[in-house]
C-alpha cells in the first residue's frame, strides 16, 4: 500500500513539475548531479532499469505511431535519453574504478547480471558480444538512419514550396477552408522541422556509439592499472574483474542505445498512413496469398534436398502454405459476400412528346466521358461533387451572387477520358483527364524527371505529368505541385466561372439581390428600380463589373450610385464608370492588398494625346487606332507587365477616366493579367509610385 501511494505521489509530483515548466530543468540538474556526485550501487540499479524501460517505451511509441509527426517530440526525447545514458556511464565508471576490487557486485546487481549471466562470466565472450552490438548500432542502424534523416530533411525542404502551392490550390478550389489550410501549412512546417531535428539527433546517437567504444577501452585499461597498482591485485585477477564489470556496464548502456537507434530508424523510414507499422506490414506483406504460396513451394523444395534440415524446412513450408490458403479463402468469401447489382428497371412505355421533353439549357454544365464517371459517383468514392460544391460556395461569397448549380451528365459522344465545361450550352473549356492518376504540375522551379504522360495543365497552361499515386512523394520532393483528378476539374471549373461570371448573372439573380437589399434598405430599392433605372440597366452594370473581375457584394453602394447618376445618364458604360469610382477602394485592395503604396504604369504624354483624339473622334463609329501603333503599344505593355511580374508585384495601368473602358478592352486581349484603373478610382489615402511609362515604342522606367 505504501509503495502504491509512493508511486502515485511520484506521478503527481512529476505532472505538477511538467505543468509548471520545471520538469526539464530538474531533469538536466539531475543529469549534472549524476556526472558530479558519486551514486550508490542501489541507485545505479534503479537508474539503469529506468534507462532500459525508457528505451523500450520510446521504441514501442515509434512502432505504434501512424506517422512521424505523431511523435514530433522524438528528437528531443532521443537527445535526453542519450544524455541520460552518458551520465550513467560516467556514474558507473566512477563506481567501477573506485570499488571494483571489492567484487563483481560492487557496481550494482544490474552490471553484475549483464557481466555474469548474459555473457556467462567470460570477459572474452563479453568483449566479442559488446563489439558486435557496437558494430550493429554504429555501422548498420545509426549510419543508415542518419543518411535517411539527412536525405529526408533535404527533400522535405525542397518539397515545401510544392506542398504550399498544393494547399493554396485546394483552398482556391474550395476543397478546404482557411482553418484547414492554416492547419496544413503548420503541418508542412512542422514536418520540415521534424526531419531537420532528426538529422541533428542522429549525430548524437552516432556520437554516443563512438563514446561507448572509447569509454569501455578507457575503463578496461584504467581498471587494470588501478587494480594492480593501487590495490595490489594479481594481473590476471585485475584484468578479469575490471573487464567483466566494464563489459557489463557497456552492455547495460549499449542495449538501450541500440533500441533507441532502431526507434530512430523506424521513425525516419515511416510512411504516413491510417495504420501503425505492424498493421501496414501485415496488410502489405501478407495481403497477397501468392507471396506465401510461392514461399511455401520454395521451402518445400529445399526441404526435400538430402542433407538439409528437412523437418525445419518442411514444417515452415506447411505453415506458409496453410496461411496462403487461409488468405485466399478469406478473399473468396469477401468476394462472394458482395451484393449483386440490382437488375435494371423496366423502361416505361413510350408516350407522346410534349413541351416537357424540351429541356432548358443549363447555365453551367459539365459533361464527362464514361471513364470519368467514377469521379462523380459517390458509391465509388467520387469526390468531384463535393469539390464543385465547395467551388460554388467560395465563388458565391467572393463574387457576390449565387453561382448556379453545375449540372453533370455523361456524354458518349466525347472521348472516354475527356471532360467538357459549358456556359449556356456553349463549350468554354475541355481537357483530357486520367481518373486513376494524379497531375504533377511544374510551377517553374523543379529538379528531377517523372515517369508519365507529359501534358499541359488545363487551367494555367503549365507543363505537367500524369503520375501514379506511388510517385506522389517523389514528385512533391522534386518541387512539383501534385493534385488529384477531381481537383484538376474543380480548379478548371473555378477559373471558368471567374472568367465568365458576367454571363452567369441574369435578371433573376439581380432581382434576388435587390430583394435581399430591400429587407434592410426598402426605400432605396423602391426609389431606384424602376423609377430611375430599369432592372435591365442594373443587370448590365453588374455584368460590366463582373466582366472586369469587380465583385458585386456591395449592392447597396452600387444602387446608391445608380440612384444618383441614373437621372443624368442611362448609358450602362457611364454608370459602370461611376460605380467603379465608388468601389475604388475595393478594386485597389483586391489588386494590391492593404499596402499603402500602389506601383503603377502610366501612359506617355504623346500616346495619351493620340488616344484622346481617337476616343473623341470615334464616339459614334467606335474607337480605333492605327494597327502599327496598336502593335507597338501592346509590345510596350507586355514588356512593362513582364518586369512587374519579375518583381512579384501586380501590374497596374493607371489611365485617365475617359480612356479606361477602351484601354481595358484593349489590354484584356493584348496582355493577360494586367489591371486597368482610372485616376478617379484610386483612394485618396493611397500613395502612387510610377514604375514605368509606356508609349508607342519600348516601355520606359
Amino acid at each position: 500500500m505504501a509503495l502504491t501511494l509512493s508511486g502515485h505521489s511520484s506521478r503527481v509530483l512529476l505532472n505538477t513539475a511538467l505543468r509548471h515548466g520545471i520538469g526539464v530543468p530538474l531533469m538536466l540538474m539531475s543529469l549534472l548531479a549524476m556526472m558530479v556526485l558519486p551514486l550508490p550501487p542501489l541507485l545505479l540499479d534503479v537508474l539503469f532499469t529506468f534507462n532500459i524501460s525508457l528505451s523500450i517505451v520510446v521504441l514501442l511509441a515509434s512502432v505504434y505511431s501512424r506517422r512521424p509527426l505523431d511523435f514530433a517530440a522524438f528528437p528531443t526525447v532521443l537527445l535526453v535519453a542519450t544524455l541520460l545514458r552518458l551520465a550513467l556511464n560516467i556514474a558507473s565508471t566512477r563506481v567501477v574504478l573506485l570499488h571494483g576490487h571489492q567484487g563483481p557486485t560492487a557496481a550494482g546487481e544490474v552490471i553484475h547480471a549483464f557481466g555474469d549471466f548474459v555473457i556467462g562470466g567470460n570477459y572474452a565472450v563479453g568483449f566479442v558480444v559488446f563489439s558486435i552490438l557496437v558494430i550493429i548500432n554504429f555501422v548498420v542502424v545509426t549510419k543508415g538512419a542518419g543518411r535517411i534523416s539527412e536525405v529526408s530533411a533535404r527533400f522535405t525542404l525542397d518539397a515545401m514550396p510544392g506542398k504550399q502551392m498544393a494547399i493554396d490550390a485546394d483552398l482556391n478550389a474550395g476543397i478546404i477552408d482557411q482553418t484547414e489550410a492554416k492547419r496544413r501549412r503548420a503541418e508542412v512546417s512542422q514536418e520540415a522541422d521534424f526531419y531537420g531535428a532528426m538529422d541533428g539527433a542522429g549525430k548524437f546517437v552516432r556520437g554516443d556509439a563512438i563514446a561507448g567504444i572509447l569509454i569501455v577501452t578507457i575503463n578496461i585499461i584504467g581498471g587494470f592499472i588501478i587494480g594492480v597498482v593501487q590495490h595490489g591485485m594479481p594481473m590476471s585477477e585485475s584484468i578479469r574483474v575490471f573487464t567483466l564489470l566494464t563489459i557489463g556496464d557497456g552492455l547495460v548502456a549499449q542495449i538501450p542505445g541500440l533500441l533507441l537507434s532502431v526507434a530512430s530508424a523506424i521513425m525516419v523510414t515511416r510512411v504516413s498512413g491510417e495504420a501503425d507499422m505492424g498493421q501496414q506490414i501485415s496488410s502489405q506483406l501478407f495481403d497477397n496469398p501468392k507471396t506465401l504460396g510461392v514461399t511455401a513451394a520454395i521451402l518445400g523444395l529445399m526441404g526435400t534436398i538430402p542433407g538439409m534440415p528437412n523437418l525445419a524446412f518442411l514444417t515452415m513450408a506447411a505453415g506458409a502454405g496453410y496461411a496462403a490458403w487461409r488468405i485466399h479463402r478469406r478473399g473468396q468469401q469477401s468476394e462472394d459476400a458482395r451484393v449483386e447489382a440490382p437488375a435494371p428497371a423496366v423502361p416505361p412505355e413510350a408516350k407522346e412528346l410534349s413541351w416537357d421533353d424540351v429541356q432548358p439549357i443549363d447555365a453551367l454544365g459539365l459533361e464527362v466521358g464514361y471513364k470519368l464517371i467514377p469521379l462523380v459517383d459517390r458509391k465509388q468514392n467520387g469526390q468531384l461533387l463535393d469539390r464543385l460544391r465547395g467551388v460554388r460556395k467560395k465563388l458565391s461569397q467572393e463574387l457576390g451572387f449565387l453561382v448556379p448549380a453545375v449540372h453533370i451528365r455523361d456524354n458518349l459522344d466525347i472521348d472516354a477520358s475527356t471532360y467538357r465545361i459549358s456556359i449556356h450550352g456553349a463549350t468554354v473549356g475541355q481537357a483530357p483527364l486520367q481518373a486513376n492518376r494524379e497531375l504533377a504540375i511544374n510551377p517553374g522551379q523543379v529538379h528531377g524527371q517523372l515517369r508519365g504522360a507529359i501534358v499541359k495543365d488545363p487551367v494555367f497552361g503549365l507543363d505537367a505529368v500524369w503520375i501514379g499515386e506511388e510517385q506522389r512523394e517523389q514528385a512533391t520532393s522534386c518541387g512539383y505541385t501534385v493534385v488529384d483528378a477531381s481537383t484538376v476539374v474543380a480548379t478548371h471549373m473555378s477559373q471558368i466561372i471567374q472568367d465568365h461570371a458576367h454571363e452567369l448573372l441574369g435578371h433573376d439573380e439581380v432581382q434576388k439581390l435587390l430583394d435581399g437589399l430591400a429587407r434592410t434598405s426598402p426605400r432605396l430599392v423602391e426609389d431606384t428600380v424602376p423609377k430611375i433605372v430599369t432592372l435591365g440597366t442594373v443587370v448590365k452594370v453588374m455584368q460590366n463589373l463582373l466582366r472586369e473581375a469587380v465583385p458585386i457584394r456591395d449592392v447597396r453602394t452600387i444602387l446608391e450610385v445608380l440612384a444618383e447618376r441614373g437621372s443624368k445618364s442611362q448609358d450602362p458604360v457611364v454608370l459602370t464608370a461611376a460605380v467603379r469610382e465608388a468601389l475604388g477602394r475595393v478594386i485597389v485592395q483586391q489588386i494590391n492588398g492593404l499596402a499603402e503604396e500602389l506601383p503603377v504604369i502610366t501612359l506617355d504624354y504623346s500616346l495619351e494625346q493620340i488616344l484622346h483624339r481617337s476616343v473623341e473622334s470615334g464616339a459614334e463609329n467606335g474607337v480605333a487606332i492605327e494597327p502599327n501603333l496598336a502593335n507597338r503599344f501592346a509590345q510596350s505593355l507586355r514588356e512593362a507587365h513582364e518586369r512587374q511580374e519579375l518583381t512579384g508585384q501586380a501590374s497596374v495601368l493607371l489611365v485617365p477616366g475617359n480612356l479606361r473602358e477602351f484601354l481595358s478592352r484593349f489590354v484584356k486581349h493584348a496582355v493577360k493579367g494586367m489591371h486597368v484603373i482610372g485616376f478617379n478610382e484610386v483612394p485618396d489615402d493611397k500613395q502612387i509610385r510610377i514604375v514605368a511609362s509606356v508609349g508607342d515604342g519600348a516601355a520606359r522606367r
